[in-house]
């Protein structure tokens, strides 16, 4: 990786007067000619640097799909999940009825540290009011953001208290953590979900070990949804589960020279027992580390064929403020499998399409309508088992979406955050009734019942919201909705980890499938290692 930066600012540094290409030199001039000449000649007055921006967006969208501009304005909001961290008051928020609501205050940070508690209103900035006034997130980060060690006055509206409490809260670096979930499923058997892969992943995931009571001898690593991110930590965490001198990944590209990834001796589990959750969602990063256990014959893969992402890209700087994430090189999983689906350059909404046509031509739904072209054909490392490159990673155990629940009464309750203000609504009303009943998540978890009168009250909300009840509709959700209403519950009350531990213990099909992958491994890792897939 570190060669790879060296030869970018290498290209970046060189005088193009030593440019080894005559046709580089005559298109560097021809748009720079054009530029100076619309600036000084054109009719009206023109931004230029609009111009140019356009031109370097134009130039970029004619390549791959994942070659991409970031405006200076951008750049910082791009990079934060990367980054793991930004400068802020520390507060995971939402917005309730044109108020921000506190969610809950991130453990250590300074909002913490003053005594804001879950619950708890802003209404005033530095005296500004903010309530009531439509306000958005872009605006809020605007407000609570800001330079590390500067102050705010934040002005407090809290259940029970008639007077508006004042709050002085010094900013600070704020961690943004890529783990949603880390819990033991049961002794010896933890579970990880990780959101995605940024510098900070990896301390997240030692740190989550540590804690677990038991060492682990079974874990299932959920990767669903996780669209990437550094690759340099997913080449880390890929080497905590292989033997020492196994290929990660290689990348290749005109431009760049090949680099290699070998696993090292260290690492966390190296043995036991490994489930991966991967989906249409699991991208990039993902891939890499699903490819290297998948042809390794390492662990099991359960879910559905991944994004397809094997393009690498690198941020370069324009100079001002403004980058570009370049492709620069293909990724090759360890038996040579390049992952990336085909893309016709210049034509991303083709891509994007080609993606959902998965919906509309059943795959997500039964692993019979995936076609791989046997060109594309390659076998693992270890035991030999058919596997294919071109097009994502198609797991081992195919699950297909459950959608047993699905209605239109259900879809409009979550897209248009009907449920979740309602939960909303009811934690900021009993959030100490709650906690009362129920100190510690496990008893929430076994005496907490979401009943049909519970369900009625969100039916009568979502009527106030302008969604009219449709029974059939909602008897056919019902039995999700309790589940999810319960999770939002746990959510808001602890935080993500409890939410997931609510949802992957009663509606969630992958994690049931890896429960009893693991607890009858034998039996699994027999088949699985003797053919390329099993259908559920």
């Amino acid at each position: 990786m570190k060669k790879i930066l060296f030869f970018i600012a290498l290209i970046l540094t060189t005088s193009m007067a030593f440019a080894q290409s005559e046709t580089l030199i005559k298109s560097i001039e021809k748009l720079r000619n054009t530029i100076v000449a619309v600036d000084r000649f054109y009719v009206d007055t023109v931004n230029v640097a609009k111009l140019a921006e356009k031109a370097v967006i134009s130039m970029l969208k004619d390549l791959d799909p994942h070659s991409t501009y970031i405006s200076k304005e951008d750049f910082a909001a791009a990079n934060e999940p990367l980054a793991g961290s930004f400068d802020g008051i520390g507060i995971e928020f939402t917005v309730l009825d044109d108020t921000l609501v506190v969610i809950m205050p991130v453990s250590g940070g300074p909002s913490e540290s003053v005594g804001i508690l879950a619950g708890d209103k802003i209404v005033a900035v530095n005296g500004q009011n903010i309530a009531g006034e439509k306000i958005t997130t872009d605006k809020i980060y605007k407000h609570l953001r800001g330079r590390k060690g500067t102050k705010v006055i934040l002005d407090i509206v809290r259940r029970n208290v008639k007077e508006i409490i004042q709050f002085e809260v010094i900013r600070d670096k704020i961690p943004i953590n890529s783990i949603d979930a880390a819990y033991e499923v049961r002794p010896g058997l933890a579970y990880i979900k990780l959101g995605r892969f940024a510098q900070t992943s990896m301390n997240e995931i030692f740190m989550a070990f540590a804690k677990f009571k038991t060492n682990p001898e079974a874990l299932i690593l959920d990767l669903r949804g996780n669209g990437g991110g550094i690759m340099g930590t997913a080449v880390n965490l890929a080497d905590q589960f292989l033997e020492e001198d196994k290929l990660i990944v290689y990348t290749s590209g005109t431009h760049m020279p090949s680099q290699s990834e070998l696993s090292t001796n260290d690492g966390i589990f190296k043995k036991g027992k490994l489930v991966l959750l991967i989906n249409e969602g699991s991208a990039s990063a993902s891939e890499i580390v699903a490819g290297a256990i998948q042809d390794w014959d390492r662990g099991i893969l359960i879910g559905r064929r991944t994004y397809g992402k094997g393009l690498v890209q690198h941020q370069l700087p324009l100079g001002d403020g403004s980058y570009i994430r370049l492709t620069i090189s293909r990724y090759h999983t360890p038996t040579g499998r390049v992952i990336q689906r085909p893309y016709e350059k210049g034509n991303s909404d083709k891509y994007i399409k080609d993606f959902y046509e998965r919906y509309t031509s059943g795959e997500v739904y039964d692993s019979v309508n995936i076609n791989f072209p046997d060109s594309l054909k390659y076998k693992t490392l270890v035991n030999s088992r058919t596997v294919y490159g071109g097009g994502g990673i198609m797991p081992d155990i195919f699950i297909p979406q459950d959608t047993s629940y699905y209605t239109q009464y259900y879809a409009r309750l979550i897209n248009r955050g009907i449920t979740n203000r309602f939960v909303l609504n009811y934690v900021s009303d009993k959030r100490d009734e709650l906690k009362t009943q129920y100190p510690v998540f496990e008893d929430f978890e076994k005496k907490f019942i979401v009943d049909d009168n519970f369900i009625e009250k969100l039916v009568a909300f979502a009527e106030k919201e302008k969604l009219p009840r449709n029974d059939e509709e909602l008897n056919k959700s019902k039995s999700e909705l309790k589940m999810l209403i319960k999770a939002l519950f746990a959510r808001d009350l602890w935080g993500t980890t409890e939410y997931f531990r609510i949802t992957n213990a009663n509606i969630d099909k992958e994690f049931a499938k890896a429960i009893e992958v693991i607890t009858n491994w034998k039996k699994y890792e027999k088949e699985v290692f003797e053919k390329k897939s099993i259908k559920n």
